[in-house]
C-alpha cells in the first residue's frame, strides 16, 4: 500500500523538514531521501527505519542512521495513508529528546486543527 508522504507546513508556510534537509551534506540528504522513499512504497517498512513512538499522541519516527549521526525525522497519519513529516534532528544520545516529540504533537494538533476549520 503506497503511502504519501508530504511535509508539514506552518501557517506562515515554513517548513520545517525542508529547513532541516537543507542542513545536510549531499551524501546524507540522498539517504535521508532515500528512507523516505522506502516509507512512501514499501508495504512493511522495517522497524530500522520507522516505528510508532509508544506513549505518544500517534507519532511516528523515521530512523536515519549515516556514519556519523543518528537522524530522526517525525511525523503522523492523516487520512490512514497520507504521512506528514513534522520536524527532524540529528540525535545526541540514545534516547529520543522528550521535547522533540512534545514539538512533533504540537505540530500534529495545529495541522489537525487548521484542517477542520478548512471543512
Amino acid at each position: 500500500m503506497p503511502r504519501n508522504v508530504i511535509f508539514y507546513a506552518t501557517e506562515t508556510g515554513k517548513r520545517p523538514v525542508d529547513e532541516f534537509l537543507d542542513s545536510f551534506e549531499s551524501k546524507e540528504a540522498q539517504k535521508i531521501l532515500w528512507v523516505l522513499k522506502l516509507i512512501g512504497e514499501l508495504d512493511r517498512i522495517p522497524s530500522q527505519y520507522f516505528k510508532k513512538l509508544t506513549g505518544t499522541d500517534e507519532i511516528w519516527e523515521c530512523r536515519i542512521k549515516t556514519k556519523s549521526k543518528a537522524i530522526r525525522i517525525f511525523g503522523f497519519f492523516v487520512n490512514g495513508d497520507t504521512l506528514v513529516l513534522t520536524h527532524g534532528y540529528a540525535k545526541k544520545s540514545r534516547r529520543t529528546d522528550a521535547r522533540q516529540i512534545k514539538l512533533a504533537e504540537k505540530y500534529r494538533s495545529e495541522y489537525l486543527t487548521r484542517k477542520r476549520r478548512a471543512t
